[in-house]
């Protein structure tokens, strides 16, 4: 498990509002997120068609004219 030090901050009422954590902490959460991100969207087009270079590269240059 990640071991996030934290600092709180509270309003005048003493009621936790936030929470501040160091950006290298930040950034180790972030790649997590992606990495998890990218994992799920791996396993979504698991059984997709394989295109060979010739045909992505005809696929991708019809896209550029759809969009156009």
């Amino acid at each position: 498990m990640l071991d996030i030090k934290k600092l709180s901050v509270f309003d005048e009422n003493n009621n936790k509002i936030a929470v501040q954590i160091p950006v290298n902490d930040f950034i180790k959460i972030e790649e997590i997120i992606e990495n998890h991100g990218l994992a799920y969207l791996m396993d979504e087009v698991q059984n997709d068609e394989i295109l060979s270079y010739d045909e992505a590269k005809v696929y991708y240059q019809n896209l550029k004219k759809k969009s156009v």
